[in-house]
C-alpha cells in the first residue's frame, strides 16, 4: 500500500488523487494529524503524527506500506513564527519516516524546497550545486532534510527521491502559511471581489510551479530508473518565473477590473532572500523533466477552476443555510 502523509495539505490533495486513479482506491492511504471534516470518496483515511516514531511504525506495519510520499511539513511563513515546532514537524518527522522506511524497506519522496537557498545563493539561474545557507527556520529544516536523505541512501541503501520545489499554485487546497501564497490567492480574490491586497512589492520574481506539474514531476521521478537518479539531496526543479505584477497583469486580461495594491510585511523578506528563476537541467537530463504549463495557460485553468470551486461552495453554503432556517 502507498502511504501518503500530509495528505490534507496542498500537494497531498492532488497527490492522492492521481495516485487513486492510477493505482485505485484501496491501494492509497492518505493521513494527516487530524480527519479532513469532508471526507472523499473511494479514499482510505487514518490519523497519522510522524513526530512520533511509534506512530509511523505501527502505520506502516498495519497497512503493509512499500511507498512512503512524506508530505507532512510547516511551511516557511508559519515556520518563522513557531520555529521549534517547525523544527519538529520538518526535522525529527523526517527522520522518523526515513529511519522506518529503512527498518521496514520503503521508497519514499520527501519534497525540499528553494527556502534551502539564501541571500548568499546565486539569484538568477540557481544552479544544483550551490550555497545553501537559508535565512528562516523553513530553510534550515529542509537544508537538513536534504542530508538526511542522502545519508540514508549512502549508508542504508535507502531509495529515497526528492525535488526542490519552487512555489505551487493550485485551486485544490488553501493557502497554507507560505511565502508564495500571494500567488494562490490572488486567482481567488479576483473572482470573488476583483480586489486583492498582496503581501510581497509587485516586483517581486520567484520561481512558481502549476499543481498539475508538481504532481507530475513526483510520479516522474518516483518512475525514473534508479540507476539514472545521480542526485541524493534533492533536485532543483522549476516551470517558469513571474512577479507579482506580471500575475496580476496575467489575471487582468481575463478579468478587467480586476485591481491590486501591494503592502509588503515580513513575508518579504524571505521572498527576497530566495532565487528569481532555477537551472533544473538534472532534471530535466537525468529523468526527462518537462514541465506542461506556461504562464498563460496557468492562469486560463486556475481562474476555470477557481471559479467552479467558489460557485460550489456558495451552493453548498445555500443549502447548508436553508436546512438552518
Amino acid at each position: 500500500m502507498i502511504l501518503i502523509t500530509g495528505a490534507s495539505g496542498q500537494i497531498g490533495v492532488d497527490l492522492a488523487d492521481e495516485l487513486v486513479a492510477r493505482h485505485g482506491p484501496d491501494t492509497v492511504l492518505v493521513t494527516d494529524l487530524r480527519m479532513p471534516e469532508k471526507l472523499r470518496p473511494n479514499r482510505v483515511y487514518d490519523v497519522l503524527d510522524v513526530t512520533y516514531m511509534e506512530s509511523v511504525e505501527k502505520i506502516i506495519q498495519q497497512h503493509s506500506i512499500h511507498t512512503i510520499y512524506h508530505l507532512a511539513g510547516i511551511l516557511s511563513a508559519t515556520g518563522e513564527r513557531y520555529p521549534e515546532l517547525a523544527w519538529n514537524v520538518n526535522v525529527n518527522g523526517v527522520r522518523n519516516v526515513l529511519e522506518a522506511a529503512r527498518r521496514f524497506e520503503c521508497r519514499v519522496f520527501w519534497p525540499s524546497s528553494i527556502a534551502v537557498f539564501g541571500p548568499t545563493t546565486p539569484k538568477v539561474s540557481t544552479p544544483q550545486s550551490t550555497v545553501t545557507e537559508p535565512g528562516t527556520m523553513y530553510g534550515v529544516t529542509k537544508v537538513t532534510g536534504e542530508l538526511l536523505c542522502k545519508f540514508h541512501t549512502t549508508h542504508h541503501d535507502l531509495d529515497v527521491r526528492s525535488v526542490r520545489f519552487p512555489g505551487i499554485i493550485s485551486h485544490a487546497a488553501p493557502p497554507g502559511g507560505g511565502t508564495t501564497d500571494w500567488a494562490v490567492d490572488m486567482f481567488f480574490q479576483a473572482v470573488r471581489h476583483r480586489h486583492y491586497t498582496c503581501f510581497v512589492t509587485e516586483n517581486t520574481r520567484l520561481p512558481m510551479m502549476y499543481m498539475p506539474d508538481a504532481v507530475k514531476s513526483v510520479l516522474d521521478l518516483m518512475e525514473a530508473d534508479g540507476d539514472r537518479i545521480t542526485i541524493r539531496t534533492s533536485y532543483n526543479l522549476t516551470a517558469f518565473s513571474f512577479t507579482a505584477g506580471e500575475l496580476a497583469a496575467a489575471i487582468q486580461t481575463h478579468i478587467p477590473d480586476f485591481s491590486v495594491d501591494y503592502q509588503p510585511d515580513f513575508r518579504q523578506d524571505i521572498a527576497d532572500s530566495w532565487p528569481e528563476s532555477i537551472d533544473d537541467h538534472h532534471a530535466r537530463d537525468e529523468w526527462d523533466w518537462q514541465p506542461e504549463y506556461d504562464l498563460d495557460a496557468m492562469v486560463q485553468d486556475m481562474l476555470h477552476h477557481v471559479r467552479i470551486r467558489i460557485e460550489k461552495e456558495a451552493a453548498e453554503a445555500a443549502i447548508d443555510s436553508d436546512l438552518n432556517d
